[in-house]
């Protein structure tokens, strides 16, 4: 049943006999229970139009067949009429088993001595939509489809629209329209990007795009479909959008790109250190090295591998080794410039790239600052714990063409710091420091 309170602005019908005037009309014209789903009155020509031999037969149609969303169609329509005073749409209906298609109107109503809630149903005119089976299947579609569609006029005013659009957009009924503004435009999140949508249409364009749109739910990201299209009565232009809500889609899409971005980042950087790791280092030589071979000019790669680290891990535990790790780069990273690359690519192994142009004898001096750094003690719990290191440098492209042959090279030189005495730096091509 309804409550009172909701309806009070409805006229009450309490019998047949206050709907006698209704016979003198010639149109067809109905009264709809919406709460027992069934007729309540009928005038003679709508007796006749469902092809039935007296109004009591009306009444008594049985209509358990209906689906659910018939009911919810009528209830809708009944909530709309009894909202905005009247509603003005197609429908389809099966008298005699026979499909017509009807423009009708209804006015909400309150029926009966339980006051039942009622829609009063005018035919204003049938619709020709052919004898195509398919043309009522797709009003049908229209109807009943969860995804939003709407008919406006070329000024952005809505013509027709389908419950699923009415439950998008019902919050706007209640709410004035901005000076100069109109439903379609009030739809969107962005006013701006609404008129310039509609200037577009009135342009006579047409085609997919995609907007954040305001619905009940809050800011909805859809994908508008705008085909221009004519009334079917009158002839004037009108043009439906249908609205495709991707919002899930699209933040699954920006989950799966910031989860990307984050692996990314993780894989850019040494866990331990905080430095740049080796793939940060793969990535940024290509980069450095197109560069170098545009201007002409050397890079150089220093190969540093720590000496003494085994028993720093050994005496003390592998934290005090990670803090000596972190330490040694916090040392390195203070020698280089900024815009040199530092990279940890191993155990207690580093990798400095000098960017741009740099001689060597820059690059000597850089080595040298990097062996003084590592040579100062590194206070570990109260201990001074010692480490130096042994470094290979490369020159591109004259030792190797890309990082991983400079990599090679760098390494071997450093191997042969090892076996000369450590704590010590050499070029790939025997020179080592002070030479």
């Amino acid at each position: 049943m309804t409550n009172p309170s909701q309806y009070d602005h409805l006229v009450h019908i309490e019998t047949h006999d206050e709907l006698r005037l209704y016979e003198l009309i010639p149109n067809v014209v109905w009264v709809f229970d919406i709460d027992k789903h069934g007729w309540w009155w009928g005038n003679s020509a709508a007796v006749e139009f469902w092809g039935l031999g007296s109004l009591q037969a009306l009444i008594d149609k049985d209509l358990s067949g209906d689906t659910q969303g018939a009911r919810d169609r009528t209830l809708q329509t009944f909530e709309l009429a009894a909202r905005d005073g009247l509603t003005v749409d197609p429908w389809t209906t099966y008298p005699n088993g026979k499909p017509k298609t009807l423009l009708m109107m209804h006015r909400a109503v309150l029926l009966g001595p339980d006051r039942h809630r009622g829609i009063i149903a005018y035919i204003n005119e049938q619709v020709n939509m052919g004898e195509q089976p398919e043309n009522l299947l797709l009003m049908e579609a229209m109807r009943y489809t969860r995804v939003p569609a709407t008919t406006f006029t070329l000024e952005g005013d809505p013509v027709v629209e389908n419950p699923a659009a009415t439950d998008a957009y019902n919050y706007l009924f209640d709410q004035p329209l901005d000076e100069g503004s109109c439903a379609f435009v009030a739809r969107f999140a962005d006013p701006a990007e609404g008129r310039a949508c509609l200037k577009k249409i009135q342009a006579g364009e047409e085609g997919r795009c995609d907007y954040i749109m305001q619905t009940s739910a809050g800011p909805r990201r859809h994908s508008l479909d705008i085909r221009r299209t004519r009334h079917p009565l009158n002839g004037d232009f009108l043009f439906l959008v249908v609205e495709y809500d991707f919002t899930e889609l699209y933040d699954a899409l920006e989950a799966v790109e910031a989860a990307r971005a984050e692996l990314h980042d993780i894989a850019m950087k040494d866990a331990l250190t905080g430095v740049h790791s080796l793939h940060y280092m793969q990535e940024a030589a290509r980069t450095e090295m197109a560069h170098a071979l545009r201007q002409q000019h050397s890079l150089w790669l220093m190969f540093i591998d720590l000496d003494g680290f085994k028993s720093i891990n050994d005496t003390f535990g592998h934290s005090a080794g990670d803090e000596v790790l972190c330490e040694v780069a916090r040392r390195l990273q203070a020698v280089i410039r900024s815009e040199d690359l530092l990279a940890r690519i191993g155990g207690d192994e580093y990798v400095v790239l000098l960017s741009h142009a740099n001689t060597e004898a820059d690059t000597t001096l850089v080595a040298t600052r990097i062996l003084n750094a590592l040579e100062q003690p590194v206070s570990i719990e109260g201990v001074q714990a010692s480490v130096s290191a042994s470094i290979g440098i490369a020159r591109f492209p004259q030792d190797g063409q890309d990082l991983e042959t400079l990599l090679k090279a760098a390494d071997g030189a450093m191997y042969q710091v090892k076996k000369s005495g450590k704590n010590d730096f050499v070029y790939v091509q025997g020179r080592g420091r002070g030479e």
